[in-house]
């Protein structure tokens, strides 16, 4: 078994972190009232989000895959959700902090969403795709021609 791609720090922790940060510090700023339309959007996000994750997750452990980016993998999954996008699981992160902007109206929550995207796309997934094209070569790079790396980019 080969070991997996050298990403610093672990997803979830950093999510989770973030979520707690952003509450913290976001109770001290001042909040910006949003429509009821993007509560009731932000409540939608929160449990697309949570549906997302696990769809993602239970593919995983269905085919005995560790979901930890730096575990070491034999296969490239490409079934349920990782049809639509390869990284579901970030992509659920992410929605879930917008989520949660749109339902505290926190604006940290915001900031925090776009930082993990930035961190994720350049410092977690770069990673990942470099380590499994290196690992399997022509049918990674098929994989990436017909699935986009989020959703729709």
């Amino acid at each position: 078994m080969n070991e997996g791609p050298e990403v610093v720090g672990n997803p979830l922790r950093i999510a989770v972190g973030l979520l707690v940060i952003s509450f913290l510090v976001g109770e001290f700023m001042p909040k910006y009232s949003l429509a009821y339309i993007f509560h009731f959007i932000g409540i939608i996000g929160l449990l697309l989000s949570v549906v997302i994750f696990f769809a993602g997750f239970n593919i995983f452990k269905s085919y005995d895959e560790n979901p930890v980016p730096t575990s070491e993998t034999n296969r490239i999954i490409k079934t349920g959700i990782f049809a639509y996008s390869r990284n579901p699981i970030y992509l659920s992160f992410v929605i879930f902090h917008f989520s949660m902007f749109f339902i505290f109206e926190n604006v940290m929550y915001f900031l925090s969403a776009i930082g993990l995207a930035i961190w994720l796309h350049n410092y977690v997934i770069k990673e990942e795709e470099n380590f499994l094209s290196e690992q399997f070569s022509d049918e990674y790079e098929n994989y990436k021609r017909t699935v986009k790396r989020w959703i729709f980019f």
